[in-house]
């Protein structure tokens, strides 16, 4: 179900608005305050566009360009007034929304790539720092918060990863484990990224029974050209709208949590959420409940299994 293309929103369901926004390159406080100023315009042009959206989604980097510069002066905090632009813009337009931003780190270490969500009040209500920035270029030190979960618009239940995050089966599984209905992944992606964004965001999406809201930067600064792929999943793994990478495109679709809950609830075959801790669950009462995988018992205790094949980075 897609809502035709999120125009339509049916009784439990929410529409979620996912924006192209175009890359620019930021060096200075003025451009970081034009990048803002662009994206609470686009904000407005979402709820234009689409009366019922619920939630406007931004990608990672929208606001700083791809230069991952960590230059003190166009570093953001969340009493500044990027963060206060956006809370205006969602007051002012009744809707919740979804922004990045690069973060001061007071604690004296490189910065933090911050994902906030903002509802219809201007409350913030889930920070969530980038667990895995991209080896080897991003400079952000890793997040040290976990993976987040929270209750979105229409008490749906959400998480949101950040670009590379995705690439991990294992931030899915952790969203969907406590409870994360669907999963927003936002990226500054380039295009020889295309086919791995796809394969991923619909893996996750099937292997953790939710649906997956995904989104990039798109267009061309003097270096880069992001690739944009706005992307719905439902949770069998079907694309549901796909975007392409037109800068400061809209792609919206209806997402309906209900046929989350009843297939974890009722499905058998391929609810892999259960079935990982209740292996053989015919052939045992109750299901085998071990950890058979050495790499979860090595990260707890401290060894990453890792080391023996990237010593030299």
């Amino acid at each position: 179900m897609s809502g035709l293309g999120g125009l339509n929103k049916t009784t439990g369901g929410i529409v979620i608005a996912a924006v192209q926004s175009q890359l620019f390159r930021v060096d200075t406080p003025q451009c970081l305050a034009r990048a803002t100023d662009h994206i609470v315009a686009l904000v407005r042009r979402a709820k234009r566009q689409y009366p019922a959206v619920d939630m406007v989604l931004f990608p990672e980097y929208a606001i700083h360009g791809l230069s991952m510069s960590t230059d003190p002066s166009i570093m953001c905090s969340m009493d500044g007034p990027e963060v206060a632009a956006f809370r205006r813009a969602c007051v002012d337009e009744k809707v919740w929304g979804v922004f990045s931003i690069m973060e001061k780190n007071h604690e004296g270490a490189m910065p933090w790539n911050v994902g906030i969500t903002i509802n219809h009040r201007g409350e913030l209500v889930n920070y969530y720092r980038k667990m895995h920035p991209w080896v080897p270029v991003e400079p952000w030190y890793p997040g040290n918060q976990g993976v987040s979960v929270f209750t979105g618009p229409g008490g749906v239940k959400m998480s949101l990863i950040i670009c590379h995050d995705g690439m991990f089966p294992e931030m899915a599984r952790e969203a969907a484990y406590r409870g994360a209905e669907v999963l927003l992944r936002t990226a500054g992606y380039t295009s020889p990224i295309r086919q791995a964004w796809e394969v991923t965001n619909r893996a996750n999406a099937l292997t953790n029974l939710m649906y997956t809201v995904s989104v990039a930067l798109a267009g061309a600064d003097s270096t880069w050209r992001s690739m944009g792929q706005a992307t719905f999943v439902d949770p069998e793994g079907t694309v549901l709208e796909r975007g392409d990478g037109t800068p400061d495109h809209i792609v919206a679709c209806e997402v309906r949590a209900d046929e989350v809950r009843r297939r974890r609830r009722e499905w058998g075959v391929e609810n892999n959420l259960f079935q990982l801790g209740h292996r053989g669950y015919v052939a045992v009462r109750g299901g085998a409940m071990d950890c058979p995988y050495s790499y979860m018992t090595d990260l707890t205790q401290g060894r990453s299994p890792t080391v023996e094949y990237q010593k030299d980075l």
